[in-house]
């Protein structure tokens, strides 16, 4: 279903954000991102000068290799452009990401890595999403190698990650209850104190 049709309006900018998850011939994973902001009109740059519209403010791209765990072994950024020269100084700190692993406590690693002054702002952005990507990418594929090659699906012990995080993957929901069973109305053992 579409949008409401909007007000009278004059577009200005668009910001394209691409994710694609491969699988290596090593047997690892790499995770593609990548971002550009472009105008509709003309933008006059001291750094850069007159950039006609269409002109990328921002194009940047990551790529994180991981293994079946999700953790980054690797990882490669690309900025060919940038409002400032400065910005370039955003490759090295991504280095830091290397051992960080894409699950819980994702975003707070990339905050400790990277927040703030200590790393590029679009590049941050880029990361965030990343994880939710390679989940796309990684489990689906085992599942359909697993597929192909006539093997049983494996006894989970618990629900997978995605379960119990979003309104359509509720445990007391409908999609539990289909794809899940054995996790409906799930609920996790609490420590004790």
């Amino acid at each position: 279903m579409p949008l409401p049709a909007p007000q009278p309006r004059t577009h200005l900018h668009t910001r394209q954000v691409v994710y694609r998850g491969y699988h290596r011939e090593d047997g690892l994973w790499d995770i593609e991102a990548e971002l550009t902001d472009t105008k509709t009109y003309a933008l006059e740059r001291t750094e850069r000068g007159k950039m006609p519209p269409g002109t990328p403010v921002h194009g940047m791209a990551i790529r994180a290799t991981v293994d079946d765990h999700l953790k980054i072994q690797a990882i490669a950024t690309s900025m060919d452009h940038t409002p400032f020269d400065e910005c370039q100084q955003g490759h090295d700190p991504m280095q830091r990401m290397v051992g960080a692993t894409m699950g819980p406590g994702w975003r707070q690693a990339i905050e400790r890595a990277l927040g703030n002054s200590k790393g590029c702002t679009h590049l941050r952005e880029l990361l965030f999403n990343m994880a939710t990507a390679a989940y796309q990418t990684i489990p689906g594929y085992r599942h359909h190698l697993r597929r192909q090659a006539g093997l049983p699906e494996p006894q989970l012990e618990k629900p997978p990650y995605h379960v119990g995080r979003c309104i359509a993957w509720d445990v007391d929901g409908a999609v539990v209850q289909r794809h899940y069973p054995q996790f409906a109305g799930w609920q996790p053992l609490k420590r004790k104190s």
